[in-house]
Formats: C-alpha cells, sequence, structure tokens
C-alpha cells in the first residue's frame, strides 16, 4: 500500500472514529438535556406548589390576622357598652327605692356573714343601712349565728353596699367591688369567646 493510501486510510478511520465519538456525544448530550429537562420541570413543578402553599398560608395568616383585628374591635366596641352599662348599673343600685335597696342589701349581707359578729361599715353617704336595719339583718341570722352585727362609726368611700369587718379580715360587699367582679367575669368571658374565634 503507497503511502498516501496508508494516510488515507488513516484519516477515514479518524473520521469514523470522530464520527462516532460525535454521534455518541450528542447521544450523551441529548440523554443530559432530557434528564435536566425533567428535573427542570420537577422543580418548576415543586417550585409552583411550594408558591402556591406559601401563598395559601400567607392568605390564610392575613384572614386569620384581620379576624382577630374585627375580634378585638368587636371586643372593645363590647367593653364601651360594659362600661356603660355597670355605670348605669351603680347609679340604678344607689337609686333604687329605699325597700328594694334594704331588701338587696339584707340578702348580701347574709349570705356574706361568717360568724354573726362582725361589724358592718357603710358608705361615708349611707343612710339607709342603719342601726334599726342591722337589728333586722340580727333577728334574721337566726339560732345558728349569734346574730350579734354591729354598725362601725367608721365609714369609707364605698359607693353603696357594706364592708363586714371581723377582726382584721374584711369581706368587702361594696358595690364598686360588686361590680367589678361581675365586669372581670364577663370581660373573662369575652376575652374566650375573642380566641375561641
Amino acid at each position: 500500500m503507497d503511502p498516501k493510501g496508508v494516510i488515507d486510510k488513516i484519516l477515514s478511520d479518524a473520521q469514523v472514529e470522530a464520527d462516532k465519538i460525535k454521534s455518541d456525544a450528542s447521544k450523551e448530550q441529548a440523554q443530559h438535556q432530557s434528564e435536566h429537562n425533567e428535573k427542570l420541570a420537577e422543580f418548576n413543578k415543586q417550585t409552583e406548589v411550594i408558591a402556591e402553599k406559601t401563598a395559601e398560608e400567607k392568605k390564610s395568616h392575613l384572614l386569620a390576622a384581620a379576624r382577630m383585628d374585627v375580634a378585638k374591635e368587636l371586643l372593645a366596641g363590647k367593653r364601651v357598652i360594659l362600661d356603660k352599662v355597670f355605670t348605669d348599673a351603680k347609679s340604678q343600685m344607689k337609686n333604687l327605692p329605699d325597700e328594694e335597696y334594704k331588701n338587696i342589701m339584707k340578702s348580701l349581707m347574709i349570705q356574706a356573714v361568717e360568724t354573726g359578729d362582725e361589724e358592718v361599715i357603710v358608705d361615708k353617704n349611707e343612710t339607709r343601712i342603719d342601726h334599726d336595719f342591722i337589728k333586722k339583718v340580727n333577728r334574721e341570722l337566726g339560732p345558728g349565728y349569734k346574730g350579734n352585727l354591729r354598725l362601725s362609726n367608721e365609714k369609707q368611700a364605698l359607693g353603696a353596699g357594706f364592708i363586714l369587718r371581723r377582726g382584721k379580715i374584711n369581706n368587702n360587699v361594696s358595690l364598686n367591688v360588686l361590680v367589678d367582679q361581675a365586669k372581670k367575669e364577663l370581660e373573662i368571658k369575652l376575652s374566650k369567646d375573642l380566641f375561641e374565634n
């Protein structure tokens, strides 16, 4: 074989080998491109799912925050109404007809008595809870109690109602305390309603 033939043969074999390498590389590149496209599609799909989930969570958080704001405003509105109701209740209690007021106070005092020998402290302006009133309560306490309540000379700013004092122990049944207790109970209930909803 002449040198030109050998060179042509080498070139021809090299070309065949190059074409094979090029074809294999193209196939491998196509395989990689396909795998890459699949991974990219999966990534995009996952990204879309995450974005939707994030958007849904954000929407959910925004809705929850909005509901909480509305509930807080509602609670604040209820508190304003309650303040007025309790202020009116105090005023109405002070202005009850004498007999009605005395009946309520007598009932409260009988419930609040522990030993029957407490001292009864009233408001500075109280005129309805007097010595005669205390005598009637003592009679109603009956044999189970000593029936020795006594009206104190000490007076305090209670608004209405009374304090039963035995030694250093005070049982405060003043209108302010009764109304504040009722108000706290209602506010607790309103707060529970706020957080449950």
